[in-house]
């Protein structure tokens, strides 16, 4: 009986990975677990200014890329507000990014990357000449870190389906 469990229970987390939704589905389970362990009744903490400006870069960098399921985790685990504490065009004032019609359709995390900075660049920003360069290289890294990701994530997969026992 316990081998055809297994069979099954193998058979579901290949389905879920084929499907593309296995990941999807740990996340949902994260936060609801999050969510239940949150206690309400205990106040949080003001969340300090810079983390809420980050916190507000890396919520619109998920929502573009899709990334719902990690939002929903980030938000309760950092104590961050579920309503948006910034508008865009108050964040890249506060980043000093200038933006162009290129980089509006672009979460802002990317034109800090890019060094898309005003003349009011703070000293130690990264200057965009110097960057064009070694943006190909920077890319590289990052499609790296995309597949190590990925292959974490499929152990990471794995050590789970095999905890459910």
């Amino acid at each position: 009986m316990t081998a055809s469990l297994d069979e099954l229970k193998q058979a579901l987390v290949e389905t879920l990975e084929t499907r593309g939704v296995l990941g999807q589905v740990k996340a949902k389970v994260r936060a609801e677990i999050f969510a239940a362990l949150d206690d309400e009744q205990v106040q949080r903490p003001q969340l300090p200014r810079e983390n809420v400006l980050i916190n507000e870069l890396i919520r619109e960098y998920f929502e573009y890329n899709g990334y719902h399921h990690a939002l929903s985790v980030l938000l309760p685990e950092s104590g961050h507000p579920e309503e948006r504490q910034f508008d865009r065009r108050f964040l890249a004032s506060e980043l000093r990014v200038s933006e162009d019609e290129r980089s509006r359709s672009l979460p802002l995390i990317y034109s800090l990357l890019r060094g898309t900075h005003t003349q009011g660049t703070p000293q130690g920003a990264v200057d965009s000449e110097a960057l064009r360069g070694q943006q190909t290289s920077s890319e590289r890294a990052f499609e790296r870190l995309d597949t190590e990701a990925g292959n974490a994530a499929r152990a990471a997969a794995s050590s789970s389906a095999s905890l459910g026992d």
